[in-house]
């Protein structure tokens, strides 16, 4: 079982960005497709963003298509979440999951068994 600490979120204002980080121990790094997860006040958990585990296929929710970028550095055992454009819409708790499932079926929170602490994003209008 892998643990997860995210870092990075804060208060922006709309259309400034924020670069979220998570750094994974335990468990093999490298054999988990990873991905954020966020929870909008009053709405249900939305997967937002994911990558394998090498980095070469991702995927994104269509509302933050060419406005967040996911990596990650296996040697770093970290991934990355880099925000820009935020709109007031993007605001919630943003956490770090992890799944050993195949990339191309993960796509919702309920394939991720482990997950962060989460962190807070706030984008004021």
């Amino acid at each position: 079982q892998v643990q997860l600490v995210e870092s990075g979120g804060g208060l922006v204002q709309a259309g400034g960005s924020l670069r979220l980080s998570c750094v994974v121990s335990g468990g093999t790094f490298s054999s988990h497709v990873m991905g954020w997860v966020r929870q909008a006040p009053g709405l249900e958990h939305e997967f937002v963003a994911g990558i394998d585990w090498n980095g070469r296929s991702t995927y994104y929710k269509d509302s933050v298509k060419a406005r967040f970028i996911i990596s990650r550095d296996n040697a770093e055992k970290t991934v990355y979440l880099q925000m820009n454009s935020l709109k007031p819409e993007d605001t919630g708790i943003y956490w770090c999951v992890a799944s050993t499932k195949a990339f191309r079926v993960v796509r919702t929170p309920s394939d991720f068994p482990s997950w962060g602490q989460g962190t807070q994003v706030t984008v004021s209008s």
